[in-house]
């Protein structure tokens, strides 16, 4: 594995640093907490005009080509200033799932338009008391001449009021493989979406089916083959989600060492306390050791290899240092950590947020095991 980067992807990173610096500050997290938007088009604007939107999209559909090392330098990035943005939903997953499944003129008409920001594809997957296997998929869609009927709840749908696109995984059949994925009108009569609180204070939307009509052209791939569209690009996903969670470990693990250093009791600073130093030299082992986890999974897509195992690995390993971390620091703070004034509360939110979504910890042990028990690497 060589990690060693180049100074093409060191530029970049100091880019997307000085960009979410300006457009994506703390200050800007805090004004988009629960907004019913969710991000601001200053910074989306940016991200269009510097080609991060298309970050994964080849060139001959208006992307930047990059790989998947670049797109984890940007997460990364991403994770230290805690960017509210539909970026991970839109130029990660949407798009990802139509250049694995789209036909050639879905991919032609839609991901120009996610790279330019003008389309903002996100999926519509989880459902009330249902999980993230195949098993979880539940709602119905009903053949009716040329179009799909669609009927059920789809819940913790980010920025769905902001979307052109949404993609829904749907249930076709009684096998356990019988989904399909499609691409669905946000404005079509029938649906109604309902803004839901959480605890990132992201941007969260349920969304309600009543007999909706999709036509059957708006499916992703043949049929039957939605959920294993779907887990391809949810193992890319993961991946840099554990990249954007150790990005924001370490600045959480930053500003709590500064902390310590300035904060006295006893006449001397928290930091001079053996046993707040060693919690701080766990966690910083912990980082080094999330980020080589996270950037190898990186590096063995970039270069083709199975990352079957190692994906679901760095996002549950990233995911609860991530928590833990953020848990510890609050406990360096003491009771002012919790306070809105306080940025670490900013990330102790993200974090717990992160662990529970795109694949929870119990879910993420299952893939695993799994491989484990296989024998595959």
């Amino acid at each position: 594995m060589d990690l060693e980067f180049t100074e093409e992807q060191e530029m970049l990173r100091e880019m997307v640093r000085s960009l979410c610096a300006e457009y994506a500050s703390l200050e800007i997290v805090r004004a988009m907490e629960d907004d019913p938007k969710g991000f601001t088009s200053d910074f989306w604007k940016q991200l269009a005009e510097l080609d991060l939107l298309g970050l994964i999209i080849p060139e001959e559909y208006g992307g930047s080509g990059m790989g998947m090392l670049e797109a984890a330098i940007v997460y990364q990035e991403f994770g230290r200033a805690l960017a509210p943005s539909p970026h991970f939903v839109s130029s990660v997953l949407g798009a990802s799932a139509l250049l694995v499944a789209g036909s050639e003129a879905q991919k032609k008409q839609i991901l120009p338009s996610i790279a330019s920001g003008e389309a903002i594809v996100t999926p519509a997957w989880l459902e009330p008391e249902n999980g993230f296997g195949p098993k979880g998929v539940r709602m119905r869609a009903e053949v009716e001449g040329d179009s799909y009927v669609l009927n059920g709840v789809k819940r913790h749908v980010l920025f769905a009021s902001s979307a052109t696109h949404l993609l829904v995984p749907v249930r076709t059949g009684d096998a356990e493989g019988d989904i399909d994925l499609l691409l669905v009108d946000p404005g079509s009569d029938g649906i109604t979406l309902t803004q839901q609180m959480s605890l990132a204070s992201d941007t969260q939307y349920k969304v309600e089916f009543s007999s909706v009509k999709v036509p059957v052209a708006n499916r992703l791939a043949a049929a039957g083959s939605g959920w294993q569209t779907w887990s391809q690009v949810m193992l890319d996903g993961v991946v840099l989600l554990a990249v954007q969670a150790m990005g924001g470990a370490a600045v959480a693990l930053d500003i709590t060492c500064e902390f310590a250093k300035d904060r006295h009791q006893f006449g001397k600073p928290l930091a001079a306390f053996q046993a707040i130093s060693h919690y701080l030299a766990d966690a910083s082992t912990a980082v080094a050791g999330g980020v080589t986890l996270a950037y190898e999974a990186a590096w063995a897509r970039s270069e083709g290899k199975s990352i079957d195992r190692l994906a679901p690995m760095a996002k549950l390993f990233a995911c609860q240092t991530y928590r833990d971390l953020t848990a510890m620091c609050e406990q360096v703070y003491g009771g002012v950590g919790f306070t809105i004034e306080y940025d670490i509360q900013l990330y102790f939110r993200r974090a717990k947020q992160l662990q529970i979504t795109w694949w929870d910890t119990s879910y993420l042990e299952e893939l695993v095991a799994a491989s484990v028990l296989d024998g595959e690497a």
